[in-house]
């Protein structure tokens, strides 16, 4: 699918991978909207772009649908929808003091991870579904996983249960959507320069690099972009997940 002349959203796009991505968008010819909470960054990066900010709640069914009507009748039917939107808590099921994982922690981190990505994906296809096909497609999902998927670490039972979620909903929803011409793809990134890390002190984010077996070092959200990219023109990418990670296998911490 060409890029250029479409109109894309990208939830989570006002940082990280989701900023590079919806800068990518916009630098191949889309028309990008951007939903987030953050207004601030938001706002910034859509005037950077020439798009639009939309404040949306991924996981609340009226924010998602102000939002798709909003970017509508800003660019008309979105063709692709990225989900970037997400929260990474860190928590052990047992903590200090023998403190059981606070139940309202994992299932917000499901809410917002996996179905807030599943909220905004049906309601993007149900408007999808009636437009015109585009050299007999009508649109591309790339939805946001995480190497925690498979190689969840100490402390993100939360965070990988909500990721591996998304891996195992993305073939039913392509098989689902096929019937549309719709794609689905998702991304499991490993350990990416994010603004998460890059609060991080310089020896951190140096020995966290070195355990990525090649390239050694962080992964940059354009490469990420990249991928997307990748995805969106290629007609054969659809239902499966593609691991984007260096080689790493993460350890147990």
């Amino acid at each position: 699918m060409d890029i250029n002349g479409l109109s894309a959203i990208v939830t989570g796009g006002a940082s990280g991978l989701g900023r590079a991505t919806a800068t990518m968008l916009a630098a191949q010819g889309a028309k990008v909207a951007i939903f987030d909470l953050n207004e601030e960054a938001g706002q910034a990066v859509a005037a950077e772009l020439g798009g639009v900010y939309v404040s949306v709640n991924v996981a609340d069914d009226a924010s998602v649908a102000a939002g798709l009507d909003t970017a509508e009748a800003a660019h008309g039917v979105a063709r692709i929808l990225v989900n970037c939107a997400g929260i990474a808590p860190a928590v052990k099921i047992v903590g200090k003091e023998n403190a059981p994982h606070p139940l309202d922690v994992f299932a917000k981190t499901v809410t917002v991870n996996l179905i807030g990505t599943f909220n905004v994906i049906s309601k993007f296809s149900a408007r999808l579904a009636a437009a015109e096909e585009i050299d007999g497609e009508r649109g591309v999902i790339v939805n946001t996983a995480s190497v925690a998927a498979y190689d969840g670490q100490i402390g993100q039972a939360a965070y990988s249960a909500s990721k591996g979620g998304v891996v195992g909903m993305t073939l039913p929803i392509a098989r689902d959507l096929a019937q549309h011409k719709i794609r689905v793809m998702t991304i499991a990134p490993g350990i990416f320069l994010t603004p998460m890390l890059e609060g991080f002190p310089q020896h951190v984010q140096d020995a966290l690099g070195a355990q990525v077996p090649h390239p050694s070092r962080l992964g940059k959200p354009a490469e990420y972009a990249q991928l997307v990219e990748s995805i969106i023109r290629n007609p054969m990418l659809n239902g499966d997940v593609i691991r984007l990670d260096g080689a790493i296998r993460m350890a147990p911490r």
